[in-house]
């Protein structure tokens, strides 16, 4: 935030001709240049000049919002809210970051909404991102990471994940596996996204069933909608795991065409721990006869990747129609495997070879090829503004694939040669097609085609909103020793109303939404039809606070893999019984036997959220509280049996877990508070907080861990700084057959330097990670007594946008 307080005028708001004009000044009387002012409906910016003027050259506007940075957004009702020629309107800087979510098809930003939305976006992006899309996202309020490993995280949200928490790119299904097993991989990339949009809560209204538990939207320019130069590119180092990383975007073009490119590629050893992968109880530790272990790495946690997007668009004066392609490829080991020989004859045999390590290595290979169609047209009608379509069609894969060639001790030997890494890391060949040749052990595909359609209409008895149409094909395949669930098709018709009306001081937003599912496996076909609606209101009680309430019924319907699951299922450690399974005992022995799909349900959501905001002067805040009833949850449930009481054939003992529909609640807390103690340093606190239980009485497994986080910012010139400290506290509210979690705090810093470079937003950083380099487990991990998080990590870069 780089102003003083400020005040926001604007002194004159004329019809001239077909224009409509009008200034903007701060508190001093003094012109504001590079205002942002967005007329509603067409959704056009135009920037202040260096005499803060603006013209709009439309004389039939409605709404318009104004923003500049360190002033909080101001939304003018033209047309029957202020009806005087001249119009003064003051505006307060504001401390909290606010930006605009695109995702959904009305207006809607961190303190506009009535549910809970925020958006990581510009330098904060830039700060936090990772390898995975949990990791960067992991310390967002309300968001932690299912960790595993650092090879693959997803995010959960207010204890919620997988199938419950939609992971959207520029608004459709990213359509991996990532919903399916926590050793997944999110097929999207938070390096060249432009921001990140989290809507914590149910969000069906917008994007349908899946959607119960919140969305993580993930935009980037890969369809540009206009041909305004700019461009962004990034180059880091992390001495963790010798990771580097570069990443650039460009977008371009003319009145006509606009064309967008942008790619990444990231290489990474396996991390370095604070002490020894495999948690030891007390006693194991008191028997080693020494108070700390020597730093380790983490076997199989190396990582290379790689991928691009090319799009381009035609310009038309009232909208764009554009099309792109992107490839994602990844090669990463996978962390908990292969560890067949254990003890000190293993450690002995290693000693006889020269400490060759040979074990069986999964290696886990993905591939994506994505296409996307997306239009808008703003209409010259009385009715409808704008139609926007979006189409994508996506074919993934990933294989996971056994390499008994003991990669990472060759690569050890070799003096980490990179060509030699590269090849010894992959342990294979590969065929003309890029295919790798060794055994592959499970094969997981999803061919996703989807159409969406959002139709904004104009205002109607004084209240605008959308309808939403959106048709959607799932074919999921897994293949091999670890197909756990069964080939399944899944389609999705769904058809939602949003509206919104501002009386007074109250802006009411309402909505509902019907979906038609349609699931199919194992010859079974079962048809669902999930019901949502919304009601809520923000309410502008006084001068830069205001509050807001939401109550939301959202409807859900099971994932193929919650009712036909039926085998071990290697990252869970555990053999998965869906649904449509129960244990049957007769004559002391235990099976599991098929039931009937009658018995399987919906699953609903009745969600309240109270949120009270203060966004303007040099203190802000957020304060959110939720309650969330979930009925017919879907819950994994230890059965406190083995595959060996069941008489499962498996080729490891397995303890097996059913999934059981069962009442729950989840309710919690966040909060966020933001101090500018003085103009070039800023205070942030920041915590949440998530109790999750089943009706019985019983913890969900793996809730978010209570957190607690303090930051200070500091700038001078050219110069920033920032550290922070984050508390993740002890969980011990565990479910049965679960172990508690220790409590860790994680220390982090980062300076940067901005260039000299004119016309260019460019700096050079150093960060730190862990500066303590203490052991932390991530509770919500599977691996949590396998995988630590990495030690004290360094972090070099550079970036340039513009």
């Amino acid at each position: 935030m780089k102003y003083p307080l400020l005040t926001l005028a604007l002194s004159f708001v004329t019809h001239q001709g077909h224009a409509l004009s009008g200034q903007v000044f701060d508190e001093q009387g003094q012109p504001v240049m590079n205002a942002q002012v967005e007329v509603v409906g067409d959704k056009k910016r135009y920037t202040t000049d260096e005499a803060g003027k603006f013209i709009i050259p439309n004389e039939s506007v409605d709404e318009i919002h104004i923003k500049a940075d360190g002033f909080s957004h101001k939304i003018l009702h033209l047309h029957h809210e202020h009806s005087q020629d001249a119009i003064r309107i003051e505006l307060l800087r504001g401390v909290l970051e606010i930006v605009d979510v695109v995702g959904v098809p009305l207006h809607a930003s961190k303190i506009e909404s009535a549910q809970p939305v925020s958006v990581l976006a510009g330098k904060n992006l830039r700060k936090k991102q990772a390898a995975t899309l949990g990791e960067t996202l992991k310390r967002e309020i309300g968001v932690q990471s299912s960790y595993y490993g650092g090879v693959a995280s997803s995010p959960i949200i207010r204890g919620l994940d997988g199938p419950r928490v939609l992971i959207t790119q520029n608004g459709l299904d990213v359509s991996d596996a990532s919903r399916v097993g926590p050793d997944h991989v999110v097929a999207t990339e938070a390096s060249t996204a432009e921001q990140i949009e989290i809507l914590r809560g149910p969000a069906t209204l917008f994007y349908g069933s899946g959607a119960i538990g919140g969305v993580v939207n993930v935009v980037d320019d890969r369809v540009p909608s206009d041909s305004l130069a700019k461009g962004a590119f990034v180059a880091e180092y992390q001495s963790v795991s010798e990771a580097s990383a570069l990443s650039g975007a460009y977008t371009g073009g003319n009145e006509y065409v606009a064309f967008h490119v942008d790619g990444f590629w990231r290489d990474r050893d396996d991390y370095e721990i604070p002490g020894a992968a495999e948690l030891e109880t007390e006693e194991e530790h008191e028997e080693e006869g020494h108070d700390e272990h020597d730093d380790e790495t983490l076997e199989n946690s190396a990582s290379e990747s790689y991928g691009f997007n090319l799009g381009g668009s035609l310009l038309f004066d009232n909208g764009y129609i554009g099309l792109s392609y992107g490839r994602l490829d990844r090669l990463n080991g996978v962390p908990g495997h292969g560890h067949e020989e254990e003890g000190e004859e293993h450690e002995d045999e290693m000693e006889e070879k020269g400490h060759e390590e040979e074990e069986e290595t999964i290696l886990s290979d993905l591939e994506q090829d994505r296409w996307q169609l997306i239009s808008e047209f703003n209409l010259d009608s009385p009715y409808i503004a704008s139609i926007k379509t979006s189409m994508g069609y996506t074919d993934y894969q990933h294989a996971e694939i056994h390499d008994e060639e003991g990669h990472e001790e060759e690569h050890e030997e070799d003096g980490h040669e990179e060509e030699d890494h590269d090849e010894d890391e992959k342990g294979h060949d590969e065929d003309e097609d890029g295919h790798h040749e060794d055994e592959e052990g499970t094969v997981f595909k999803n061919k996703t085609w989807q159409i969406k359609t959002d139709i904004v209409h104009n205002e109607i008895a004084h209240w605008k909103g959308a309808v939403s149409l959106e048709i959607k094909n799932t074919e999921f395949e897994a293949i091999g020793e670890e197909a756990f669930t069964p080939p399944s098709e899944t389609r999705e018709m769904s058809l939602a109303v949003v509206e919104e009306r501002h009386v007074g001081q109250v802006l009411w937003q309402l909505g509902a939404r019907v979906d038609n599912v349609t699931i199919k496996a194992l010859e079974q076909e079962l048809d669902f039809t999930p019901v949502s609606a919304s009601a809520g209101l923000v309410w502008d009680f006084n001068k830069g606070y205001n509050a807001g309430v939401s109550l939301t019924h959202a409807e859900r319907a099971p994932s193929a893999a919650e009712i036909f699951s039926n085998g071990p299922h290697i990252a869970t450690r555990a053999f998965e019984a869906g649904a449509l399974f129960t244990a049957k005992s007769e004559n002391n022995s235990t099976e599991l036997v098929a039931g009937n799909t009658n018995s399987i349900n919906k699953e609903t959501s009745n969600n309240l959220d109270l949120s009270l905001r203060k966004f303007e002067g040099n203190i802000g805040f957020v304060f959110n509280v939720f309650y969330n009833q979930v009925d017919n949850y879907y819950a994994l449930i230890n059965t406190g049996l083995t595959t060996e009481d069941f008489n499962i054939d498996s080729e490891e003992t397995f303890p097996v877990y059913l999934f059981e529909q069962h009442d729950a609640t989840l309710s919690g807390v966040e909060a966020e508070f933001v101090w500018q103690l003085q103009p070039n340093l800023k205070w942030t606190v920041w915590g949440d907080t998530v109790n999750a239980k089943l009706k019985g009485g019983e913890y969900i497994p793996r809730t978010s861990p209570t957190r607690l986080s303090t930051q200070l910012n500091f700038n001078q010139g050219p110069w920033s700084a920032e550290a922070s400290v984050t508390r993740y506290f002890k969980q011990s509210n565990i479910a049965e057959n679960e172990t508690p979690t220790e409590g860790y705090s994680l220390l982090d810093a980062r300076v940067s330097y901005d260039l000299p470079v004119t016309s260019y937003d460019a700096n050079l950083y150093l960060a730190a990670d862990n500066l303590t380099n203490e052991e932390a487990r991530v509770h919500t991990s599977f691996l949590k007594d396998q995988a630590p998080l990495p030690g004290r990590n360094i972090k070099l870069g550079a970036q340039l946008s513009f």
